[in-house]
């Protein structure tokens, strides 16, 4: 399983980047394999702020559709483009390729309460 440890965690599976105040957010590679195969990702969110925890989109894989949920709050700027015809990169590189926003964060130091890898580790072992 591959865990990151410059990212931090939420117990729903969502990885969060933070490059000072601008976080890229996506879904763990846990998440992905438990998904299974990744047919589209709904975000209609940009430009909205939105609080922790809210549901800032959606992803449909072949069995389910799973809600994503916003780890910190803020405003989101971009939805990664390239998921629109290519939703199959959250499966084969979720913290590469295959992330889902770019958002302004309002509190930085918000991150800090979220998981490291370590944490996270724990939650899915």
């Amino acid at each position: 399983m591959n865990l990151p440890e410059n990212l931090r965690y939420t117990k729903d599976h969502e990885w969060i980047r933070l490059e000072g105040n601008i976080a890229t957010i996506g879904i763990t590679d846990f998440a992905q394999s438990e998904l299974g195969d990744i047919v589209y990702v709904e975000i209609e969110t940009t430009g909205k702020a939105l609080e922790s925890n809210a549901v800032f989109g959606s992803v449909e894989a072949v069995k389910t559709v799973s809600d994503l949920f916003l780890p910190i709050s803020g405003t989101i700027n971009e939805v990664n483009p390239v998921l629109a015809s290519s939703p199959e990169l959250v499966n084969s590189d979720p913290y590469g390729e295959g992330w889902m926003i770019k958002m302004t964060v309002n509190d930085p130091a918000e991150v800090e309460k979220l998981l490291d890898a370590a944490a996270y580790k724990a939650v899915i072992a």
